[in-house]
């Protein structure tokens, strides 16, 4: 099997699609729970500091309960959870209420698997492929979690930090220097961007994860992503936010998160930094 996946480029890809389809059904579990998971602590942490008992709460992570349809609470059935596929054989519908089912689990599913394939196309059967999978699923699981709930949990950040730092002991994607500076650019930057703001309208413009989320591009990528990515999710953010106020109407107070756009900016930086770069200074 791995010879296969060597030798043929076509076969790898078409893998990486098909595992990458399955992961995006997990991604949709790890997108809706974590923040989940996540309001759960802080109760309890609440009840900790106030001395009160926490009350008792049925088991709730990745793996417990299994997936019910949240209208009226349906077991999903395996067929019921092919990626893409269940979702065009329901026509979108639960198959027990027929409440429609959210279109946003079948394009996230189509990210992931179409993702994935590029991935594949450009870096061939390796540990480079592995490490850019495992990349790629925690930013798609970030940027929909924040778009969501405007929070980057430390649970996805932190360990992408580190993994992105031991894969360059080995000079995977950057030098290990390179990608420690980089943690520790990234984190700085927003960081003294944040204060900066904050002193001079005494408003919190960005929250911390988008600190760490930096950091961990930065730690992927090496201190010499960032002014490009910082640029690239800047002018994103900017446009998109633009058009939501002219077009959708949307309230300009209303705080945007700026974690899907570093997180997309980042993406399209490791794919293609080298040639962005190249292009930009010949156009200068």
């Amino acid at each position: 099997m791995t010879e296969i996946l060597t030798q043929n480029p076509g076969a790898l890809v078409g893998v990486s699609v098909l595992f990458g389809l399955l992961v995006g059904s997990f991604l949709n579990v790890v997108i809706y729970r974590v923040p989940k998971m996540l309001e759960q602590e802080w109760k309890q942490s609440c009840c900790e500091i106030l001395e009160q008992e926490a009350p008792e709460s049925a088991p709730f992570n990745l793996v417990t309960p299994d997936s019910t349809c949240p209208n009226c609470q349906h077991k999903i059935r395996a067929w019921e959870n092919i990626p893409i596929i269940s979702y065009l054989v329901l026509r979108g519908r639960c198959s027990a209420c027929r409440n429609p089912i959210s279109i946003r689990y079948p394009i996230i599913e189509f990210v992931s698997g179409a993702l994935s394939g590029l991935l594949a196309y450009k870096f061939g059967f390796g540990y480079e492929l592995a490490a850019a999978l495992i990349f790629t699923w925690a930013l798609i699981s970030l940027t929909m979690i924040d778009a969501d709930t405007q929070l980057l949990p430390d649970s996805i950040t932190l360990p992408l930090l580190w993994l992105g730092i031991i894969c360059n002991t080995q000079g995977l994607f950057t030098t290990l220097p390179s990608s420690i500076w980089g943690a520790v650019f990234g984190y700085l930057s927003l960081w003294t961007v944040f204060w900066i703001f904050k002193l001079l309208t005494g408003k919190e413009g960005m929250g911390y994860g988008d600190f760490k989320l930096l950091a961990a591009l930065g730690a992927w990528m090496g201190w010499q992503a960032l002014p490009l990515t910082i640029l690239l999710s800047s002018v994103v953010g900017a446009v998109i936010g633009i058009a939501g106020i002219i077009i959708l109407g949307r309230d300009k107070n209303v705080p945007m998160p700026f974690g899907p756009y570093l997180a997309i900016a980042g993406w399209i930086y490791f794919m293609w930094g080298p040639q962005i770069t190249e292009a930009y200074s010949r156009y200068l």
